[in-house]
């Protein structure tokens, strides 16, 4: 069975002393996480506070995103080279909000992938789809072309290291997620395409993610679905209380008590 992950992504909020508080607090009410792990994912510039607050703990520290290269004038970039030296384990690529506000196209998606792997860094590649492209019959021609153009060039071994994690653009700060049968659908799609660029048996290895309004209300039944392998979490894991709840929920999926 896949190992529940949860991921907390905190965009941009929190300055230093907010971040230290909320990464103690998630510390100490996950103490032993049991059947599922956890990874928080602050700001830039709160990474050294987040990793000295969660050294010793069985909580990861990611980044939101990460450059293609390991160096160069590229001003207010970070490299993932960076990243591994902040003690960093996993880096977020292709957030619809890079996509939509950024501007970042498939092909730049790849080269962060293809570079955080280069330094040992575990991608989460993200993909979903409009509002307007889901009413349009699209959710499976555009996942399937963010999925192929990402992971392009990508070695099996790999993208055996890879993540991947779903999140309608429609679901996401909206207070309104996919339904459990919509995301393990799409998922479960998702899963098959990963059978056809490396096997059935590697596919069946990769954790799927999904993002997008997860709730303490909603995670427990998004996380029975069999291709659901846990969350990534954006508003809500600003509380701790309130993501510390979240990854209860997904504990239950592995097997574990959720109140440990």
């Amino acid at each position: 069975m896949r190992s529940p992950l949860v991921v907390a992504n905190w965009k941009m909020h929190g300055t230093l002393s907010e971040a230290r508080a909320l990464a103690s607090s998630v510390r100490d009410g996950l103490k032993r996480p049991r059947g599922v792990e956890v990874v928080v994912c602050p700001p830039f510039t709160a990474l050294p506070a987040v990793a000295e607050v969660l050294a010793g703990s069985p909580i990861g520290v990611g980044a939101q995103n990460c450059h293609w290269e390991a160096s160069g004038a590229f001003t207010g970039e970070v490299s993932p080279a960076m990243l591994a030296e902040l003690s960093c384990r996993l880096v977020i690529v292709g957030h619809s909000e890079r996509r939509q506000h950024f501007g970042e196209t498939d092909s730049q998606v790849n080269g962060k992938l293809r570079a955080a792997l280069a330094h040992r860094l575990t991608p989460l590649l993200c993909v979903g789809e409009s509002g307007d492209e889901r009413r349009q019959g699209l959710t499976f021609t555009v996942v399937e072309g963010q999925l192929r153009a990402g992971l392009a060039g990508v070695s099996l071994e790999d993208l055996g290291r890879c993540i991947v994690a779903y999140e309608p653009l429609w679901a996401i700060g909206t207070g309104v997620n996919a339904t459990p049968a919509q995301a393990s659908e799409v998922q479960g799609y998702l899963r098959g395409l990963l059978s056809e660029l490396a096997s059935k048996e590697l596919a069946q290895t990769i954790r799927i993610l999904y993002g997008g309004s997860v709730k303490p209300d909603n995670a427990a039944e998004l996380c029975r679905e069999p291709e659901i392998d846990g969350a990534l979490v954006g508003g809500a894991s600003l509380q701790a209380q309130t993501f510390i709840s979240i990854v209860r929920k997904a504990a239950s999926r592995g097997g574990a008590n959720p109140k440990e």
